[in-house]
């Protein structure tokens, strides 16, 4: 599939040699094509002849990639394989943070391991098979705090099993056996909690899947993602060495 895409772009790279974008040609001729949205900004990108185009959807920031003139567009991901990086993946975290220390943190459960000193915020719903997945991923990492913001959006008729999650004596745990074992907590869910603020909250940041994740620098991630490649951002925003090996 990666592979395909690079052949694409070359194909298509090889066809363009104007070296500076018309703005107010790719506006003009790609605003309509996008549903009459606003184009926010129109940057070159690393690709000689290709720039990035940035428009605002009720999801967040995206990007589309066009020629100099607007007359042709890709849709999808630009890779560096030298570095094995997605510089779009990138790209779109950084158009999309939010500001951490503006979440309200007193609505999440608090899991913390180790030393806690690397920090995670995540919107998650217990019944949500890749949230499942990525639990048993968050297992395999240590030193790190995550504070889960429990969003029932999978099964909603449940939500009463996240509310029970918070009405626990011991909430990490409470969450952790309802994540990884669907093992419903013995509390009943008739505490105040804060799953209805959870939700508006989500929706005000435009959560739209689970997981959802959010570094402490603000970069958001929507799915999970690998341990490795989980460990590398987790030090990188904390300012640790690169755990990865290359």
């Amino acid at each position: 599939m990666i592979r395909s895409a690079a052949i694409l772009a070359a194909s298509f790279l090889a066809c363009i040699s104007v070296a500076q974008a018309d703005d107010a040609a790719i506006r003009k001729a790609l605003e309509p094509k996008l549903g009459g949205v606003r184009i926010d900004a129109i940057l070159p990108t690393p690709i000689p002849g290709l720039f990035e185009v940035q428009f605002r959807t009720p999801e967040g920031v995206e990007v589309i990639y066009s020629d100099s003139t607007g007359n042709y567009a890709i849709q999808g991901s630009i890779y560096d394989f030298r570095a094995d990086r997605n510089l779009t993946e990138e790209r779109l975290r950084k158009l999309n943070v939010v500001k951490f220390d503006a979440l309200p943190l007193d609505l999440a459960v608090k899991i913390q391991r180790g030393n806690g000193k690397r920090v995670l915020a995540m919107f998650s719903d217990p019944y949500c098979p890749y949230c499942q997945q990525f639990e048993k991923t968050l297992q395999q990492i240590d030193d790190v705090t995550v504070y889960v913001f429990m969003y029932p959006i999978i099964r909603p008729q449940n939500a009463d099993h996240s509310k029970a999650v918070w009405c626990s004596p011991d909430r990490a745990k409470a969450w952790l056996d309802l994540a990884l074992q669907s093992k419903r907590p013995a509390a009943a869910a008739t505490c105040d909690n804060p799953v209805e603020k959870v939700l508006e909250l989500g929706r005000s940041l435009r959560v739209n899947s689970t997981p959802t994740l959010i570094l402490a620098n603000g970069e958001r991630i929507a799915g999970g993602l690998p341990v490795s490649d989980l460990r590398d951002l987790l030090d990188q925003v904390a300012g640790a060495p690169s755990a990865k090996k290359r």
